[in-house]
């Protein structure tokens, strides 16, 4: 049942189905193939019969008027009403047979019952209506169904039978084209509003990525700024300070002061150099296990704190923002025990594994408690600067310490090498 009303829908689609794929041509059959055949039959009648014309004119007068009433001048909203549709398919056929009994032409005008017969509601009736199209337009000319049929039933039912599958067949044949048809454009349909879903998402990805690099060059800046300028002045400050607590001996208020001085110029150099290139200038033209001793060194100098320094493992070039970033920890770590560990001995290792890299920088000062507030003053930028950095390349962070135990910083990331 539901493939012969998807045959009707399909191959002969109501006033109301707009978006039938059938709909341009089956409207326009619709509307002009009745008259047409009509038109043709007629002059056809015209020009071979030998049949009283003014009969043959009045008969097609009468089909003409039928056409109007049941059919053009119907209102939209009667037209597929399923008792109005048989009316005007029982009207059509009997003055289509009684014009084909008249002449024997007018079976081009009974081909109009075939599509008439397409609008039946429900499908069973549709198929009945193409069965008694298909015996009046066959049998008319000898008489009429009821002498052919009593005559030869069986050639006449085999005829009527095949002609209703053939007819019928072409219709199924239609609705699956039109079918088909539908599916191919649900799914283009489907498809470009995909597409288009996409690019929006799209140009919302692009833009929540231009923002959050934003932000992520925001919180780099902000770290080097803190990693460069930050650490410097702290430094600074606190050589002066002990320079101000140092005023009686001439000799350690001198060594202050010069400390202040260099950590000063050193800072101005790097800052300047942080302006150019946002780089960690201690890596430029050395090589990590260097520039670590380096800053070890130079911290060492100023803060009068013992560091151990030791490379484990085969070094080798990493990646430029691997190389960086221990660099940046190590920075940090050293800074963190400067303002709060007072400390005697840091002890520093870089140890190169197979896939890893770590660095660990451990001292014997005070330590704390894991967890705690972070101490007055501090900027911020500490071990939640560190853990960031390091996230950022897939790797760790972990932090040890306890009260009177000092305090471990290790980091272990990808040991990313760099490929030529």
């Amino acid at each position: 049942m539901t493939s012969w009303i998807r045959w009707q829908d399909s191959l002969w689609p109501s006033p109301g189905e707009g978006d039938s794929p059938w709909r341009p041509w089956s409207g326009r059959i619709e509307k002009f193939l009745p008259y047409a055949l009509l038109a043709l039959s007629t002059v056809l009648s015209l020009l071979l019969s030998g049949s009283d014309p003014a009969v043959t004119l009045g008969l097609v007068g009468i089909a003409a008027v039928w056409l109007l009433l049941t059919f053009t001048l119907l209102p939209e909203r009667w037209a597929e009403h399923p008792v109005v549709v048989a009316a005007s398919f029982a009207g059509l056929v009997t003055i289509a047979a009684v014009l084909e009994g008249h002449e024997t032409i007018f079976l081009i005008f009974m081909i109009t019952g075939f599509f008439d017969a397409m609008r039946l509601r429900p499908a069973p009736l549709a198929l009945a209506g193409i069965f008694v199209v298909s015996a009046l337009i066959n049998t008319m000319p000898d008489g009429g169904p009821l002498r052919a049929f009593a005559e030869q039933p069986a050639l006449w039912t085999v005829i009527t039978l095949v002609q209703t599958a053939a007819v019928g067949g072409g219709g199924l044949a239609s609705a699956a084209m039109a079918r088909q048809h539908a599916e191919r454009k649900r799914v283009l349909d489907e498809l470009a509003a995909a597409q288009e879903e996409n690019a929006v998402l799209q140009r919302q990805l692009l833009s929540q990525a231009r923002e959050a690099g934003v932000l992520d060059e925001r919180q780099r800046l902000s770290q080097e700024i803190h990693d460069t300028l930050a650490q410097g002045f702290t430094g600074i400050i606190t050589q002066l300070e002990a320079a101000d607590e140092a005023k009686s001996d001439p000799v350690e208020w001198q060594r202050h002061v010069g400390s202040a001085m260099a950590l000063a110029r050193e800072n101005l150099t790097a800052a300047r150099r942080s302006v150019r290139a946002l780089g960690p200038q201690p890596l430029a033209g050395a090589t990590l296990p260097d520039a670590l001793d380096e800053v070890s060194r130079l911290w060492s100098g100023r803060t009068g704190v013992e560091v151990r320094f030791t490379t484990t493992g085969t070094s080798r070039a990493l990646h430029p923002e691997i190389e960086a970033t221990l660099l940046r920890i190590t920075q940090e770590a050293l800074a963190n025990v400067e303002k709060h560990a007072a400390a005697t001995i840091v002890g520093l290792t870089l140890s190169y594994m197979a896939d890893q890299v770590t660095v660990d920088v451990r001292d014997d000062g005070r330590g704390f408690e894991p967890g705690t507030a972070r101490p007055a003053g501090d900027s911020g930028f500490g071990v939640p600067g560190m853990r960031a950095r390091v996230a950022r390349l897939a790797g760790t962070l972990h932090l040890e310490s306890e009260p009177g135990g000092g305090t471990a910083v290790s980091a272990n990331l990808p040991a990313l090498e760099v490929r030529p």
